[in-house]
């Protein structure tokens, strides 16, 4: 099945060759959550840099600290080592301002209509509403929503449903957008349909996006890199470019240079 993803190559190499500074440093970032004299190690010794751009899958097991990691990133947690930089260089970095998030619920408020779900971090931002109002009629026809701006989130399906959470990720215009395991609640070829979807949506967008699933598979089909994260205690065990061409295709998961991606992962996830 040779369905194309079009999306832009993206990758350190490029961002190096433009002398640009890596978007995002996480040098050692550790988490850990205290109650009483207990200790849980949620992160332990992340490291790496994301380009400006990038799509970074995260990719472990629950309990890992995948969602941790975002959360840090958006600043919602503290760390307790390490050191975390956002930012171009040029321009001050804002969580509250610059990062949109999707979860793996749409989480649509079910009195508002699409549209103005999409509206509701202009809305929080205090940003001019009317070209708010524009952009939000862009996203909804980039995420393939055009005519439903008027709809209730009943009226669509949980793929639709989610292409508006993805829209409303994206109308405050983001530096960075974070998604916690965004598909994870839908059937398996919807999952599909909407991996094909985001990877054109990315490209289009040209947004810099972290990525957090418990598929392998998932993880290789849409990363330009891959974070591997382990448990017991959560850790890094690598992170690495996945250098596949774009178009990405549902048909690459055949190929022996997909496998072997998929396989460097099951081998450090301990599943080989």
């Amino acid at each position: 099945m040779a369905v194309d993803a079009m999306a832009a190559p993206r990758g350190t190499e490029a961002t190096a060759a433009a002398g640009k500074p890596p978007f995002i440093r996480l040098d050692k970032v550790r988490k850990v959550y205290r109650t009483g004299a207990d200790e849980f190690v949620a992160v332990s010794d992340v490291t790496m840099e994301v380009a400006q751009g990038e799509l970074v899958s995260l990719v472990g097991p629950s309990g890992c600290g995948k969602t941790t990691v975002l959360k840090i990133l958006a600043d919602l947690h503290t760390h307790d080592g390490g050191r975390v930089d956002i930012g171009d260089g040029e321009h001050p970095f804002t969580p509250g301002r610059d990062v949109g998030m999707v979860f793996q619920q749409p989480l649509l408020l079910k009195w508002r209509t699409i549209i103005d779900n999409v509206l509701l971090p202009a809305e929080i931002l205090g940003l001019p509403m009317k070209p708010a109002r524009e952009r939000a009629r862009d996203l909804l026809k980039l995420v393939g929503l055009e005519g439903f701006e008027a709809k209730k989130p009943y009226e669509l399906s949980g793929g639709m449903q989610q292409r508006a959470a993805i829209a409303r990720a994206l109308v405050h215009d983001p530096k960075l957008v974070l998604m916690d395991e965004p598909f994870g609640a839908l059937d398996a070829l919807t999952r599909e349909r909407m991996n094909l979807e985001l990877l054109r949506i990315w490209g289009e967008s040209g947004k810099t996006i972290l990525f957090v699933t418990h598929s392998i598979q998932e993880a290789v089909l849409m990363g330009s890199h891959c974070a591997v994260l382990t448990s017991g205690p959560a850790r890094m065990a690598d992170y690495f470019a996945i250098d596949l061409p774009y178009p990405r295709r549902l048909d690459m998961r055949q190929s022996p240079e997909f496998g072997a991606y998929a396989q460097r992962i099951y081998h450090l996830l301990g599943m080989d």
